[in-house]
């Protein structure tokens, strides 16, 4: 399999996606102990993930899906976040919620299994999961330190991406509404275009934000009460070309006066009551 993904923008050409009908089978067991909103509905699950995974199809994207085994939660639905791909292969995460801790070694089963390599693992200390860590471009990475990423993971990720990086940037995250909820670094930020990202500003520091501007990166503002519907979770399946939740129009006109095309899915189940948006629920495995 070809791999390397050193952007959020480039072309879409394979991405990892996990069903999530399986996983969902116990979710009125499960889903307070995982922190979702709500329990899920399978048969509208399904429904939604099917539109998902078409709309994603029909930008011409190859599509894979990972296996399940027992150790796992439905949180792992949301595959961005238990490993990362580079240009030297796959970095296996070590993560900041304990209940996901089986994930990253299910990475690792998928990959070999695909003879693709393991540049890497977050180990000890160390924690990094992938919705905290941004592409700025092929070169520079954005990486949260927070309740799920941390200063050990980051330090670590410099030691394996030592020759495919030239600088990772720290983003600190605010408290926010503490360590049970999911504020990830793409939680407030969504590259769209090499030139231009969705954002949050409240959540942003001055500096990150600033940095952003001093790269001549164009920002499109979340409004305030679209931010609460994952609004400003949106996948560049290319350039200007996106997918997002549905139920945020005023986001979505903001996209299309900055040129973009804006594909949109039924995502309450989910995503709403998970937290997870389209990022959340895609590992990308190629973009080119």
């Amino acid at each position: 399999m070809k791999f390397g993904a050193q952007s959020e923008v480039l072309p879409l050409k394979s991405v990892l996606l996990r069903r999530p009908d399986q996983l969902m089978r116990q979710a009125s067991e499960t889903w307070q102990a995982l922190h979702w909103g709500a329990c899920p509905d399978l048969s509208a699950a399904m429904a939604e993930y099917d539109q998902f995974v078409d709309l994603i199809a029909r930008s011409g994207t190859e599509i894979y899906f990972a296996e399940d085994d027992d150790s796992i939660s439905m949180d792992a639905i949301y595959v961005r976040d238990a490993s990362l791909m580079t240009d030297a292969g796959a970095v296996i995460c070590r993560m900041g919620k304990g209940a996901r801790d089986p994930e990253p070694a299910n990475h690792r089963l998928w990959y070999e299994k695909r003879g693709i390599p393991v540049a890497g693992e977050i180990t000890g200390n160390g924690m990094i999961e992938g919705g905290d860590v941004i592409w700025l471009d092929q070169r520079t990475m954005g990486v949260a330190e927070g309740y799920r990423s941390n200063a050990e993971g980051i330090r670590q990720l410099r030691e394996i991406l030592a020759d495919h990086v030239d600088e990772i940037i720290p983003v600190p995250l605010p408290h926010w509404n503490g360590p049970d909820d999911i504020l990830h670094l793409m939680s407030f930020i969504s590259p769209v275009d090499h030139d231009l990202a969705l954002v949050w500003s409240r959540q942003m520091s001055v500096p990150f934000r600033q940095l952003l501007l001093d790269r001549g990166i164009t920002l499109i503002e979340v409004p305030d009460d679209e931010y609460d519907t994952m609004a400003c979770n949106v996948l560049a399946l290319a350039p200007r070309h996106c997918l997002m939740i549905d139920g945020n129009p005023e986001t979505r006109r903001r996209l299309e006066a900055a040129g973009c095309q804006v594909d949109v899915y039924k995502g309450a189940e989910i995503s709403a009551k998970g937290f997870g948006g389209p990022t959340c629920l895609t590992r990308p495995l190629l973009r080119a």
